[in-house]
Formats: structure tokens, sequence, C-alpha cells
């Protein structure tokens, strides 16, 4: 099972590349901005003085501020990662009916159930994995670039920076967040995978067109919200964030850079980890997307595909 589950991940890799090529791309795309951005200001007269006030800042603020920086890095690559599942999910099951790879692969000792497995593994698994990795790396290479810039201004980059950011907490913050938010979203995964294993033509207006039109139904029909305020709960508000209001005191108005410099950021202890484990509503999603995933594998076992 193991291996035929690890066979079929090295499958996935190769035919969608986009999994490392998009993360990659906003990587690129990133480092290339922070290096633009480092040669527009580089010819300010205040930027020694911008050194020297940070030299001088409390360690705390340096630490919190460098974790904005990581965050903000961190936030497109999180976008990202969301629309590239969107889209392999919607692929995933459809790319092999419409190139008639799926005779080939039902050709071989491997069960549908395996296959959707395997895909929906990816979604929730491999892609977030792939996603973190290219964060770090990144976060590593606009760090040192940073270092190097600072080093050639007289700065001490030990000091400003690696002696200051907390890589431990931002890093394994991050991992976290990557791996509850497929598992948050997971519905719509197994919705997706559900109707890439059935729709003739154009997955994503397939999928998006029940999601946009049942809330507004109801509305008319009903005069009710449920779905709408649902799928907006399941969409925006993941309950991981217990702690969140914590960081208001950072920019409250007027005494933001005192809050922001006496206080002790950590972003671990803004997740509330035991709170969405025992969530239902995160119980149910990953239920209704094991119903979907269920009904993508009867799908794909009995669809006509002659």
């Amino acid at each position: 099972m193991i291996r035929t589950q690890l066979a079929l991940l090295r499958r996935e890799f190769w035919e969608h590349r986009s999994m490392v090529v998009v993360p990659f791309v906003v990587a690129v795309l990133i480092t290339l901005t922070a290096l633009t951005g480092q040669i527009s200001i580089d010819h300010k007269d205040l930027l020694d003085l911008g050194i020297v006030g940070a030299t001088n800042m409390p360690d705390n603020a340096r630490a919190a501020a460098l974790s904005g920086i990581m965050i903000a890095l961190s936030s497109s690559f999180i976008f990202a990662m969301w629309i590239l599942t969107i889209f392999y999910t919607l692929d995933s099951l459809y790319a092999e009916r419409k190139d008639r790879s799926i005779l080939f692969w039902r050709s071989i000792p491997v069960t549908d159930f395996d296959t959707v497995l395997s895909k929906l593994l990816t979604a929730i698994l491999a892609i977030p994995l792939i996603t973190f990795a290219v964060i770090v790396a990144t976060h590593l290479v606009f760090l040192l670039n940073i270092s190097i810039w600072i080093d050639i201004r007289g700065g001490n980059p030990w000091h400003l920076i690696w002696g200051a950011v907390p890589l431990l907490d931002n890093w394994t913050a991050t991992l976290a967040l990557l791996i509850a938010l497929p598992l948050w979203l997971s519905p719509f995964i197994g919705w997706f995978l559900f109707v890439s294993a059935f729709t003739k033509r154009s997955p994503l207006l397939t999928a998006a067109l029940p999601i946009i039109m049942l809330p507004l139904f109801e509305k008319i029909l009903f005069g009710s919200n449920v779905m709408a305020e649902t799928f907006f709960e399941r969409s925006v508000k993941m309950p991981l964030f217990s702690g969140l209001n914590n960081m208001e005191l950072l920019f409250q108005e007027g005494e933001g850079f005192e809050n922001f410099a006496n206080a002790k950021l950590s972003l671990l202890s803004l997740m509330d980890f035991s709170g969405f484990m025992t969530n239902p509503q995160l119980w149910v999603g990953i239920i209704v997307c094991g119903l979907f995933s269920a009904a993508a594998v009867y799908v794909r076992r009995y669809r006509d595909e002659s």
C-alpha cells in the first residue's frame, strides 16, 4: 500500500510539474522584487540613519519586524498554493480521461481507490510540503541578501538579522498553517476531485456554478443565507488563530511602536492547535471530503470511456 502510494505520488510529480514550477516562480518574483526594492532605496540619504535606528531597537522589536517581513513573504506562497490546489484537483482526474491515459493506468494493477487517494494526498500533503520547502529557501535567500546589503552599508548583519529573526518559530508556524489549511478546506478539495472525475468539459465552471448558485437560490426561495455563511466560514475563518487578537496590540493607533517593541511575538503562541483539532467543523469537513472522494472513486470505476 505504502509503496503503491509512493509510486503514484511520483507519477503526480511527473504529470503535474506545476506543483514545483508555481512555487519556484513565486520565489523568483519575490526575490527579484526585493532586489529591485533595495536598488531603488539605496540612494536615499536617510538609509544609514535607518540602519543605526534598527541597531538601537529592542530585540523584541527587531524580531517582530522580521517576523512581519517573513509573514508577508509567506502569504504570497499560501495564496499561490491554494490556487494551485484548485487547478490541480480539477485537472487531476479530468486530464487522464481527456488524453485517454486512463486506459493505460487501468491496464496495470492499480485500483481506482489508490489512484484517487494519491491525488487527495498530493493536494492535502505533497503540495503544502513542496510549498514549505520553497518558502524556507526564499526566506534564507532574502535574509542573506539583506545581510549582504547591510554589511556593505557598514551595519552588523548578525546583530540586526540573524541574531534576532525567530526562524524556528516562523517556519514551524508556517508548516502548521500549510498543513492545516488544506484540512480545513478539504470539503472543497473533495468536491473538486469529484467534479474532475465526472465532468466532460469545463471542470472549473462545473465546480464553481453550484458554489455560486446554491446560496443564490436559497436566498431567493427561502430568504436565508445558511449556505453563503457556511461557504464563507469555511473559506475565510479557519479557527487556528485564537490568539490573533494579541497581534492587534502591535497596530493600535498612537501606541504602535511602543507595543511593537514591547510585544513578545511568537506565531506559535497565536495558534490554537487543540481548539482546531477538536473543532467539529473540521471533522465534518473531512467526512464531507471523504464522501466526495468516495464518489470520485465510484465514478472513475464505472464511467464509460469508450
